[in-house]
């Protein structure tokens, strides 16, 4: 509603590009279409975006390139096509086809292929399987004289890749300049995150209510400048960019995508002026032979419930309150013949419980309760929301219903990914009713990073030394790839890089986090922004819809570990301003 008319009425931009899905969206864009066959792609970008600046963005020659078109495409550049006639605007449309690898299913089952992450059979049925294309196809409906281009599932940065591969002659075999326009399409796939949204000093972002969109000045060399529209919110500043460029890319020496593997390690970012970060060219090799696919199934369905409770000792009523509702369905189902639950879980919000054993809370007077179950029969989990009710009247004194009456029964969809050989999918495009296929090399990168070692040791002083939370000395920001959570950590001084690399061990992020992270964890040196990166494997529940906490794709994980107590030379201490906090 709010950015694509702020960034048209700019006046001065060549592409308004759209990033759309996520693992969850898929999901949720497939559910939509088995209900309405002519669904499956994000209305929004019909409804209330093109709506809103179709005019302009006509009569400027702005092109525009999205992936709304979901799990259906055709039906979204339809819907635009009858938004642009009703209006008497004639546009060139393409849409990107080969990303639904669903007919391939039963061969891909037949031949062995597993979840890429867990090992597990691929499903007899999915909802939907789609294979992150690249940017080489817009790039060819944009040489063809499209107007706006709409794709399917494809990786978020190729919706910019694209149009810098066609504007400045970027060939698929220069790595190197497909690496740094894919971080350019990372650093503002997610709208405001690069212009003060969610910075870890978020007090000194001003005017969230009218927080700027991110534009990018891009350079045939591969750098770019980052800034955002005259007059609005927010602010466009090194760490913040630097903290998006880390976002959700697990090993930064080899961030693997369809047209490329990138490297990160080495880019700089600097701040030029107001509002203007300088971000260098990146690295990149040879992309592997294949698309990951991210693909999903129905897993039986998911119900979650919630009563405000408040006084003494409200979060020891509040779980006792929810372990009563699980035994008393349990009962129930028992003696209805009817299987047990898949699988429960209770989180009392107000408590801290996500900090498990790091937890500060002294006993909460006023809490949440919240109380979630799986079941594979929606009649089950029917019972299940019923039986949440009874528990404001019967059980915990000070117990009171936050509103929105009974909780829903919803699907449980589930994810799972795995590798397709890229010369076995045929990727086109359609543009003025003709079909044109796009050739796709092979890749023969093995997706290997090479080796920069770690920052210099950090040499103890043996002087006094005092203990200081991690936000005093770096900023963070986390997500999620399925199930691993990503957490980069960037150091408020360069110098204080070799400290915080020996104060984050392996071990000491394990233990911070013993009650969420069950598998290994990884970090990653980044010396062009003095920073490293931690990749924390089975860290989210399943993540995304198949989680059942709180957070499922670790957007506080950051948050939490910048309170993190960490011993520092007095010397460092003394040098940090006031606490923050």
């Amino acid at each position: 509603m709010v950015a694509a008319p702020q960034l048209v009425n700019l006046g001065r931009l060549d592409y308004l590009v759209f990033d759309y899905l996520a693992e969850t969206t898929m999901s949720i864009l497939a559910s939509a279409r088995a209900k309405k066959p002519e669904m499956g792609y994000a209305t929004d970008f019909v409804d209330i975006a093109m709506k809103s600046v179709l005019g302009e963005v006509k009569r400027q020659g702005i092109k525009v390139v999205s992936n709304a078109g979901g799990i259906n495409p055709h039906g979204c550049a339809a819907a635009l096509q009858a938004l642009a006639a009703a209006a008497g605007i004639s546009l060139r449309i393409a849409v990107v086809e080969g990303d639904d690898v669903a007919a391939h299913m039963p061969d891909l089952r037949a031949r062995g292929v597993q979840d890429m992450f867990t090992g597990e059979s691929l499903p007899d049925k999915v909802l939907s399987a789609n294979a992150y294309l690249g940017a080489t196809p817009i790039a060819a409906a944009l040489a063809a004289g499209a107007e706006v281009v709409i794709t399917g599932r494809c990786v978020d940065s190729a919706v910019t890749l694209g149009p810098l591969m066609h504007e400045f002659g970027w060939t698929d075999a220069d790595y190197d300049l497909l690496a740094s326009g894919s971080l350019a399409g990372h650093i503002i796939e997610c709208g405001c995150q690069a212009t003060g949204g969610l910075h870890t000093d978020w007090e000194d972002i001003p005017d969230w209510a009218h927080m700027g969109y991110p534009v990018i000045e891009c350079h045939a060399d591969g750098s770019f400048v980052v800034t955002k529209p005259e007059g609005t919110g927010g602010k466009v500043i090194r760490a913040n960019v630097a903290e998006q460029m880390l976002y959700e890319i697990g090993d930064p020496g080899a961030y693997l995508l369809p047209d490329v593997s990138c490297d990160f390690r080495d880019v700089t970012i600097e701040q030029q002026g107001d509002n203007r970060v300088l971000v260098s060219a990146a690295k990149g090799r040879a992309p592997t032979p294949f698309y990951k696919v991210s693909a999903t199934q129905l897993d039986g369905f998911r119900c979650a419930g919630s009563m405000v409770i408040i006084g003494i000792d409200a979060d020891k009523k509040a779980r006792r309150t929810a372990e009563a509702i699980i035994e008393r369905v349990s009962d129930i189902l028992r003696e209805g013949g009817m299987p047990p639950f898949t699988s429960t879980y209770i989180e009392v919000i107000g408590s801290e419980s996500s900090y498990g054993a790091q937890s500060r809370m002294r006993p909460s007077r006023e809490v949440m309760m919240r109380v979630v179950a799986n079941h594979p029969l929606k009649a089950a989990l029917a019972i299940f929301a019923r039986e949440i009710s009874p528990s404001g009247t019967s059980w915990a004194p000070g117990t009171t219903s936050p509103g929105g009456g009974r909780p829903a029964v919803s699907p449980l969809i589930k994810p799972f990914s795995f590798l397709f050989d890229k010369q076995a999918l045929p990727v086109a495009f359609v543009i003025d009713g003709e079909r044109q296929t796009v050739s796709i090399g092979k890749g023969a990168g093995d997706g290997a990073t090479p080796d920069v070692g770690a920052p210099e040791a950090w040499k103890e002083s043996g002087g006094a030394s005092r203990e200081v939370r991690l936000i005093d000395l770096a900023y963070a920001r986390s997500g999620d790839k399925g199930n691993l959570s990503n957490i980069g950590v960037i150091a408020r001084r360069p110098e204080w890089l070799p400290l915080l690399w020996n104060r984050l061990s392996d071990k000491a992020v394990g233990d911070y986090f013993a009650n969420m992270v069950h598998g290994r964890i990884e970090r990653f040196y980044l010396p062009g922004i003095a920073s490293l990166n931690l990749l924390l494997h089975d860290a989210l529940d399943g993540g995304g819809p198949s989680s059942m906490r709180m957070d499922p794709l670790g957007k506080g994980m950051a948050q939490m570990l910048l309170d993190i107590v960490i011993e520092v030379p007095a010397s460092v201490a003394d040098s940090l301003p006031a606490p923050r906090g």
